[in-house]
This record gives C-alpha cells, sequence and structure tokens, in this order.
C-alpha cells in the first residue's frame, strides 16, 4: 500500500504541472490540446514498449478501450471548464471524483468502505467546498463540466482497477494515449492553429507531464485499493495553490487555508482508519 500512495503523489505532481500548461493554452482548442498531449505520451510509451517486447494490444482490450473512453472524455471535459472558471476552481471540483470512484468501488467490486470512512470523505469533501466552493463568481458551464469530468474520472479509477495487474501499467496508458490523440486530431481539423516558438515548448510538455502522470496513476490503482488510493487525488488541489503562489503571485486567504486543512485532515484520518481496520 505504501508504493500505492507514493504512486499516487508523484501522479498528483505531475497532473499540476500538466494543469498550469493547459491554462497557458487558452488561445487553442481543447481538441488540440488533447491531441498534443496524447501524442507526446506516445513518443514514450511506444519506444517502452517495442524495445521490452511487450504486446501493445495486451488482455484485458475491452477494458482497457472502455477505461480510454471513460479517460479521454474526463479530460477533455476538465480542460473545457479551465476555461469557464479559475484553475484552481476546476482542479477542487474534478476531486469529487474520489468520493464517486469510492462509491462505484461499493457498486461494482464489493469494496468495503468503513463508516467512518465515509464521514472523512465528508470532511475532504468539505475542504474542497470551503476552499472554491462558495466562490460567487462561478460560471454554471464550467461547474458543470468539472462536476461531469469529475463522474468519468471515478469510472476510470474503477475500471483501471478491474484491469488490476493483468496488463503492463504502460500498456494501459498507451491505448488511452492512441485513442485521445486519434479522437482529438480528428476533432481539432476544423479549428487548428499551429504553435509557434515557446508554444511548441508548452506544447512538448504536456506530453512529459502527462505521461507521467497518468503512468503513477495507473500504477497506483493496479496495485492498492480505489478507496484508500484515489483520495489522495486531492493533494492536486494543495499542489496547485502552492505553485500559484510562486509563479502567479496568486492571494490565498483564511477560507482557502481552512479549506487546504479539512482536505488534509480528512485523507489522513481516511488513511489511519483503513489501516486500523485491517
Amino acid at each position: 500500500m505504501k508504493k500505492a500512495i507514493q504512486y499516487m503523489i508523484i501522479s498528483a505532481l505531475a497532473f499540476t504541472f500538466l494543469n498550469v500548461f493547459v491554462k497557458s493554452l487558452h488561445s487553442f482548442s481543447v481538441y488540440q490540446i488533447i491531441f498534443f498531449r496524447s501524442l507526446g505520451s506516445l513518443f514514450f510509451t511506444m519506444p517502452f514498449l517495442l524495445k521490452n517486447k511487450i504486446s501493445l494490444l495486451g488482455n484485458k482490450k475491452g477494458l482497457m478501450i472502455t477505461r480510454s473512453l471513460f479517460g479521454v472524455t474526463s479530460m477533455g471535459l476538465f480542460f473545457m471548464s479551465l476555461r469557464y472558471i479559475e484553475m484552481g476552481t476546476a482542479v477542487s471540483i474534478r476531486y469529487i471524483a474520489p468520493i464517486f470512484a469510492a462509491f462505484f468501488a461499493l457498486l461494482f467490486l464489493k469494496e468495503k468502505i468503513k463508516p467512518l470512512q465515509w464521514l472523512f470523505f465528508g470532511v475532504a469533501f468539505a475542504g474542497v467546498l470551503v476552499l472554491k466552493g462558495f466562490d460567487t463568481g462561478l460560471q454554471i458551464e464550467g461547474v458543470g463540466l468539472a462536476l461531469v469530468s469529475a463522474v468519468f474520472a471515478g469510472f476510470t479509477y474503477i475500471v483501471i482497477r478491474k484491469i488490476g495487474t493483468q496488463d503492463h501499467p504502460v500498456v494501459v496508458v498507451n491505448y488511452f494515449m492512441v485513442i485521445s490523440a486519434v479522437l482529438g486530431g480528428l476533432l481539432s481539423i476544423s479549428g487548428w492553429k499551429t504553435p509557434v516558438g515557446q508554444e511548441w515548448l508548452i506544447f512538448l510538455s504536456l506530453g512529459v507531464f502527462g505521461y507521467f502522470a497518468q503512468l503513477f496513476m495507473t500504477k497506483a490503482m493496479q496495485v492498492g485499493e480505489t478507496n484508500q488510493v484515489a483520495p489522495l487525488k486531492y493533494l492536486e488541489v494543495i499542489f496547485t495553490i502552492i505553485i500559484g503562489l510562486i509563479w502567479y503571485n496568486e492571494v490565498y486567504t483564511l477560507q482557502n487555508l481552512v479549506g487546504i486543512l479539512l482536505i488534509i485532515f480528512g485523507l489522513t484520518l481516511n488513511v489511519i482508519s483503513k489501516k486500523k481496520n485491517k
């Protein structure tokens, strides 16, 4: 379980940097961002699989295609939400996903969730609401897109868990990237805008951070229980706040700090309660 937690923390960091760079590409279509983000990651996944003579098709083909469709839908909706609301707000709302994942795990995977854990999930969720959820400037379009993105992310966690260790994590990520690149590429044709100068470097970084974010999230979900590992994705909210302070000189109120503390408190108590009940 320790490895799963470490993997998810690395994944959360990588997703944070990915979000920061996606936000800076607001003049490009969401589909084009998906295309470059996926294409860049394929430069990592394809050579790895070919070099190690790992089958590109894998074993759980149907589940990996399903995971990819859920994943690209969640990603696209989240990127779209960034056009309407602030990055920290979008990230906070999207990370209701672990609660959906825990609920789906109960329904479909029959994973046990203690009543006390639901309380701690509630504390973490309350932290997200305090952090950004009461922002009167929120646009309903952005909130709706981020919420639906969270639902699809929750389904993604469950499918990854269902795949288990029967397929190499890079195979799972490769499926996601291939399908995302194809869909993103096709949908971006009509509104294509060629990057110039530093924009190329930013697009390249999307693939790098996206690859490691997906890889370590997949590895974490494969070796750990969904209801314990998935809530650690909330750490991305905290990482986003830190990056905002350092890079964009953002100012956070007491309300923001209370929200952060509630998230950490809820997640920590969840992990402790899970250990005690084993």
